[in-house]
Parts: C-alpha cells; sequence; structure tokens
C-alpha cells in the first residue's frame, strides 16, 4: 500500500466502532478505499487485487496508523490477516497497540521498503519471510534486512502475550511479594 499518512480512520472508518469486542472488524479494514459507493469492490484499491488475497504482511508507506489511538485498528489489519506490517515509521501508540494485539512493526529506510513494495508490485507470487527471532525479511531472491525490535517486545510476541500475560508470569513474585507486605488496614 504506497500511500503515506495512513490513519486509524482509514483502516477502520468511525461507523464500525460499534463493538467492544475485538473481533468483527476485519471485513471493514480500509472500507472505504476497498469499496464503491455502489459496494462492489474498487477495482482500483491494492488490496483488492486477487494476488493479495491471503497476504499475512502489509508494507506501507511512512507514518502508518497517524490519528486517533483507536485499537480497533489493529483488531481490523489482524482479523483481515495481516501479522507483519512494514513502513519506514508508524505511529506510537498504534504500533503499541500492534504489538499488544500480536502484530509485528517492522521499521525500515524508505529505500528497503520501496524494494519490497517494488518487488511485490511487479511481480506475481512474491514472497517475503519475517524471521522475529533473528529480526530479518528476507525473499525468493535471496534479499535480506534486517530491523529492529525492542527485547521486551519481542519476547512477548515470540511467547504470545500481551502485557496482562507477562504480568501473569511474574505470578508468583507478586504473591511473595504480598504476602511480605501484609496489609496494614
Amino acid at each position: 500500500m504506497d500511500k503515506a499518512n495512513v490513519d486509524t480512520d482509514q483502516i477502520i472508518p468511525k461507523q464500525f466502532l460499534k463493538r467492544i469486542e475485538r473481533t468483527g472488524f476485519g471485513e471493514f479494514a480500509f472500507f472505504d478505499w476497498r469499496y464503491l459507493e455502489d459496494g462492489a469492490p474498487n477495482p482500483n484499491f491494492v488490496l483488492n487485487e486477487e494476488r493479495y488475497t491471503d497476504a499475512s504482511i502489509l508494507v506501507a508507506g511512512p507514518n502508518f496508523g497517524s490519528g486517533s489511538s483507536r485499537e480497533h485498528a489493529p483488531w481490523a489489519l489482524r482479523e483481515f490477516g495481516f501479522k507483519v506490517l512494514i513502513a519506514p515509521s508508524f505511529a506510537d501508540i498504534f504500533r503499541g497497540n500492534c504489538f499488544q494485539n500480536g502484530m509485528i512493526t517492522a521499521v525500515l529506510p524508505q529505500d528497503e521498503v520501496d524494494t519490497i513494495m517494488g518487488k511485490a508490485l511487479q511481480r506475481n507470487g512474491y514472497n517475503a519471510t519475517v524471521d522475529l527471532e533473528a529480526q530479518t525479511i528476507t525473499d525468493d531472491d535471496g534479499w535480506t534486512v534486517t530491523f529492529d525490535v525492542d527485547a521486551f517486545r519481542k519476547e512477548s510476541l515470540i511467547k504470545g502475550l500481551d502485557e496482562v500475560g507477562s504480568t501473569m508470569t511474574k505470578n508468583t513474585k507478586i504473591e511473595d511479594f504480598e504476602a511480605a507486605h501484609p496489609a496494614r488496614w
């Protein structure tokens, strides 16, 4: 998706924010771009191309996920099928929400994003693989690039934990602390 400044209102329009569950949003991802006024799929929207039907990696322009901090945006993207987002930059709150929802956000220099995007747009069947442990992205041509990810986020993603789940792994330490510090009232 060769667009800069894609905001959360474009990722999941406001009229679909009537649920508090984390499900039911994927079908509405990029709704205003994916569909024409009559409800037919927009043939000019890149994600409507058949070759991207089962894509699990979204490559986008800079400042992806800007705008409001709605967590519905990562929910919609994840349910749409994306596991990894690659861009030159992400809005901070959006990026945090993606990690909280089990999605990798790989920040790459613009020229590396352009390389991946160019290959994906020019060739049917283009495949890239993201290795979180090695922090690499490779493709069928042997091209490889590395990306940074915070150690805590990396471990949480590998173990499938959000912040609550990470806290719960320390349950014994929490119980020991509570036992050593009885309530005073």
